[in-house]
Formats: C-alpha cells, sequence, structure tokens
C-alpha cells in the first residue's frame, strides 16, 4: 500500500491560520505589528524568489516586512552596521539575512551579529544552545516545521526510532535535538558512517537532510516509516528531493512530497518565531 502523503502546504496553512490569530492579538494588546526584516546581499535569483515569498506571507498574515537590498560588493564592516542598527530599532521584532552572502562576507559573523533576541532564523549560538538545553525560543524553522508536521498529522514521536541523514547546523542537528526533547531515540548518520542504510532502516522517523538528488533509494527505509525529505534539488528543469519519491512511497507509511512538503512550513515557522520575537521582547512570553 503505497505511503501516505504529507501535504505540507494544507498543514502550513494551518500554522498560519494560527499566527495570524496571534498577530491580531498582538496589534490589539500592544497597537503595533510584529515587523520583520529581511536583509539580502547581492542578486542572486534563487535568493530573491525566497525573500519576496516572505515578504507576501508576511503581508498577508499583517505582519510589518521590510526589505533591505544591499550591493554584492558591500563590505562586511557595512553590513554588521546595518545589522546593529536594526538591532537597535524597536519597530523591528526578527532579522533575517538571506543566505548564502557573498564570499567576502563572513557568514557566521553576521549570523552571530544578530540580536539573539531578533534572530527569527534561531541560528545564533545563543538560540542553538538554549535548544541544547530544552528551551525552545527561537527554534531553526526548518526542523521545527518537520516537528510540527508530524505532531499535525497524529505522528507519535515519542518511544521511536529516529534517524536523521545530515549533520548541517540549519537542519540537521536542530532536528536531533527537537526530536531527542520529544523523547526520541535519535541517530544522526552523515558521510562518515557505516552500512548507511543498515542504520537507516532502524527509523520509525527518517529525516533526510543530506543534499543529494534521490539519494535515499527504497532499501535505505524501514517499512511503515514517516519519510521527511528536507532536500531541494534541480535536476534539469526538475526539483526533485533527497529521496527517490516513487521507489520509497511504496515502502514508506508516510511521505513527504517536493515541492509542497518540507518548503511551506519553513515559512509558516518564519512568521512563528517573528511574533514570538516581538511577544519575547515586549514581555508577553
Amino acid at each position: 500500500m503505497p505511503a501516505q502523503l504529507l501535504d505540507g502546504v494544507k498543514i502550513a496553512a494551518r500554522l498560519t491560520e494560527t499566527v495570524k490569530k496571534e498577530v491580531e492579538t498582538f496589534q490589539a494588546k500592544h497597537g503595533v505589528r510584529p515587523g520583520l526584516t529581511v536583509i539580502i546581499v547581492g542578486e542572486d535569483p534563487a535568493s530573491k524568489v525566497y525573500v519576496n515569498r516572505k515578504h507576501k506571507a508576511c503581508a498577508e498574515l499583517g505582519i510589518a516586512s521590510e526589505v533591505v537590498r544591499l550591493p554584492a560588493d558591500i563590505a562586511e564592516a557595512q553590513l554588521l552596521q546595518e545589522i546593529d542598527r536594526l538591532n537597535g530599532d524597536p519597530k523591528v521584532n526578527g532579522i533575517l539575512v538571506q543566505l548564502p552572502v557573498p564570499k567576502h562576507i563572513n557568514a557566521e559573523k553576521v549570523l552571530e551579529q544578530i540580536s539573539p533576541k531578533k534572530d527569527v532564523d534561531g541560528f545564533h549560538p545563543v538560540n542553538v544552545g538554549n535548544l541544547t538545553v530544552g528551551k525552545e525560543w527561537l527554534v531553526p524553522c526548518t526542523p521545527y516545521g518537520i516537528v510540527k508536521m508530524l505532531e499535525i498529522s497524529g505522528i507519535s514521536i515519542e518511544g521511536k526510532q529516529a534517524v536523521v541523514l545530515g549533520r548541517s547546523n540549519i537542519v540537521g542537528k536542530p532536528m536531533a535535538m527537537l526530536l531527542l526533547s520529544r523523547n526520541a531515540t535519535v541517530t544522526v548518520c552523515h558521510s562518515k558512517t557505516q552500512d548507511l542504510a543498515s542504520v537507516t532502516r532502524q527509523g520509525d522517523i527518517f529525516v533526510a537532510a543530506v543534499g543529494k538528488p534521490e539519494f535515499v533509494t527504497k532499501d535505505m527505509v524501514k517499512p511503515g516509516a514517516a519519510v521527511i525529505d528536507v532536500g531541494i534539488n534541480r535536476v534539469g528543469d526538475k526539483l526533485v528531493g533527497d529521496v527517490k519519491f516513487d521507489e520509497v512511497k511504496e515502502v514508506a507509511g508516510y511521505i513527504t512530497p517536493v515541492p509542497g512538503g518540507v518548503g511551506p512550513l519553513t515559512i509558516a515557522m518564519l512568521l512563528h518565531n517573528t511574533v514570538k520575537a516581538a511577544q519575547l521582547q515586549l514581555g508577553d512570553r
């Protein structure tokens, strides 16, 4: 029996409806809207698309949104000064620097410059540290969205074997922490893992975030597992995930498509984090 499709568009719509109500409550209480500022450096076409989507999503939910467009040759020091300006602006509750940045700019230094209270991506070391000790304040959007997807879909996490394929700071590591805090037994796999398929087949929940098109095949998946595909890879004119979808759907119990799976959840949780940051800054939480 083919896997049940986990529709990220429908689940994201449910999440954003909740965020919309939170925005209305916040505005009624404080007389202002939560505000998000996105910084984009250079003319990367994919980055422009992502930024426009975020700007549009904010407008639909009543979140004040600003896009700061900076030239690709801007000096690193100038970019850091711009972040400092936004850190000090009380109208700005969330700051996001769209990655990647040009090669002459140290992305790590840029992310650390953002105030932890305004770090809606959840990448600042302070927020990473909070997550590690079980404080879910501002959490990376993609793994947080995956947890919400599992919960809304009625897929139990507690007591399950969870396998995360990939150890990036953006998805793999925070994903492992979120699953662990919900009482899963978590294994993180990577390029040095020996006999990879035998490890991934243990996963009742299998999160693929390795960045290789259609890398995960059916022999790597436990029958009935919930398979969450984080990958977005362009192969010719087609977008594919890290999972060989047509093959794996015949083995898995649940599976996310690409596109239309995890992607919409990432933006939904960014909006959630913007409201949460505003609430934290004004003492609502």
